[in-house]
């Protein structure tokens, strides 16, 4: 079993959906990164619970012209501000996604993994994907059957479509 690390960019995502509906961090589940760890990442909301109830009232010109493009791109805003990674925020989420991993997550959550896709989601197979995973004895599963809507369809499209071509130059360069 193999992962990738997108956990830093859903505890932002999830501490930005905290502040927006006024609720504390730990009531907020199932905000997931879809994707690559770049600028294409999908932020997903739609699937969010708070309070275990499902995230209502949002604003879609909100979550699609605010909050995905301040999560996409939250990094490059640290580093252009402080002229300084955000290494205490990434050691945060190395710690939140080691624990996960070694944990079983909670039945009313998942967390976000980079993991090699299957298919799922008409998302590319067989490269590193973050998805909603769950985990049980160290052992993550992609979550499955979720209704995703055009909006995040094409995102997912989108940060394929990078992630193939990370890959096939990637290889090219260990061809050369």
């Amino acid at each position: 079993n193999f992962s990738a690390m997108t956990r830093l960019d859903q505890n932002r995502a999830t501490a930005q959906l905290a502040q927006k509906v006024g609720a504390a961090i730990h009531e907020v589940k199932k905000v997931t990164i879809w994707g690559n760890h770049s600028s294409t990442q999908f932020p997903d909301l739609y699937q969010a619970t708070v309070k275990g109830a499902p995230v209502s009232g949002l604003d879609d010109g909100w979550v699609q012209n605010e909050f995905v493009p301040t999560v996409q791109k939250r990094g490059a805003a640290v580093i252009a501000a402080r002229k300084l990674s955000s290494a205490m925020s990434a050691a945060k989420a190395a710690c939140d996604h080691m624990k996960s991993w070694f944990s079983t997550t909670p039945a009313d959550d998942w967390v976000s993994m980079g993991v090699f896709s299957d298919g799922s989601y008409n998302t590319p197979a067989g490269v590193m994907f973050s998805f909603p995973v769950t985990i049980k004895d160290g052992k993550w599963s992609i979550v499955q059957g979720l209704n995703l809507n055009d909006f995040a369809k094409q995102k997912l499209e989108a940060t394929g479509k990078e992630l193939c071509e990370e890959r096939d130059e990637a290889m090219a360069v260990c061809q050369a």
